[in-house]
């Protein structure tokens, strides 16, 4: 079998080493002002041989925050905090992308401005619970956006893809996924409006469409990426037709001429997968990128049978920051630390070992 997987592959106008992704991974360690700190610079510098580096998701604004210690993009000393990142991630020879980020319902009015009530595209409130500095609280029946500030939110994606390239990213993924706010739009398990965002796939999509044109006004389209999640359950997040839905969304994606669609393949919490990811990634006319519990070998599988071109790994990166290596060598894996993957100091984050220290 041919080994594709360690060879260099062209995305747009940039040449990646490989084609292994680090997937993006919250770790809420963002300091003071959900600012990134040089603790974050060093865990991106470590994990700069995958191909290209998604950072963890960020939100696009104090209204977006949806969990504690998480960076945001939408103030100048945060952008400052991430190219202390980008300049290291560059200076190990890597690439990275900014995930732009707002989770809407699945929030609470404790991690929000004036503790105020978490919004979304219905007053439908989300099974489970939120995590607060005060620890696990039941999440609060959201309140449903107006049109004007549905166009608000719109405008801070404009500001935050504006300081992302201020940052020095390389380029930037919308997520549209795992239950936020964008993904909160394109199911009809959370939203039910009767508006133009509601209804039809395409009214549906509609809020979508508006983020991407405005991250698409400062930067261009082979910077940009796209993430959706079809049939994943988790943030009680459910579609009455997700084949058929999907489809048509990825059909409607294919005029902007992305990077890349970042797909996570199933369901996050059964680690089930009912649908056709083949089918839908031929449905693409672009960059198809694979995500969720791939190993070494089905990756490889995978790029050699043209079902994907490009790979994302979310835990094997977490623990082992030479994974590109490790994988080229069939090399034993760091076993990850559950305990320390949210939040805390360099323990579980920027300590684990390399081939080279392990061998020494």
């Amino acid at each position: 079998m041919s080994h594709d997987l360690y060879l260099s592959f062209t995305l747009g106008d940039l040449t990646l080493a490989n084609r292994m992704v680090m997937a993006p991974m919250t770790r809420n360690r963002a300091g003071e002002g959900n600012v990134p700190t040089e603790l974050n610079a060093e865990y991106y510098r470590q994990r700069a041989g995958a191909g290209l580096i998604i950072t963890e998701a960020t939100q696009v604004s104090a209204e977006g925050v949806g969990y504690p210690a998480t960076p945001g993009i939408h103030s100048d000393e945060q952008a400052a905090g991430w190219a202390r990142v980008t300049n290291a991630v560059h200076g190990a020879g890597g690439r990275i992308f900014s995930q732009l980020w707002y989770c809407g319902r699945i929030s609470h009015p404790s991690l929000l401005p004036n503790e105020q009530t978490p919004v979304a595209p219905s007053a439908i409130r989300p099974e489970g619970e939120a995590v607060t500095p005060q620890g696990m609280q039941p999440f609060v029946e959201p309140r449903e956006l107006s049109v004007p500030e549905i166009g608000a939110i719109v405008d801070q994606y404009r500001q935050a893809a504006r300081l992302a390239r201020t940052a020095g990213f390389d380029g930037v993924e919308v997520h549209a996924a795992n239950g936020y706010l964008p993904d909160q739009f394109l199911r009809d398990g959370s939203n039910r409006r009767s508006d133009e965002y509601g209804g039809s796939v395409t009214n549906r999509m509609r809020m979508l469409r508006e983020v991407l044109d405005v991250v698409l006004e400062d930067w261009p389209a082979n910077r940009v990426g796209i993430r959706l999640t079809p049939e994943n359950s988790f943030n009680s997040m459910s579609d009455s037709a997700p084949f058929e839905h999907f489809s048509e969304i990825i059909s409607s994606l294919n005029p902007y001429r992305l990077a890349y669609l970042h797909m996570l393949e199933g369901d996050m919490l059964s680690q089930q997968r009912s649908l056709d990811y083949r089918a839908l990634r031929d449905l693409f006319d672009g960059v198809y990128m694979a995500n969720q519990g791939y190993t070494r070998e089905r990756a490889e599988q995978a790029i050699s049978a043209g079902d994907c071109d490009l790979v994302a790994f979310g835990t094997p990166f977490l623990a082992n920051p030479d994974l590109v290596e490790r994988f080229r060598q069939q090399s034993p894996l760091n076993a990850p630390d559950m305990e320390t993957f949210y939040g805390g100091d360099a323990r579980g984050y920027t300590d684990y070992p390399t081939l080279t220290a392990a061998q020494s």
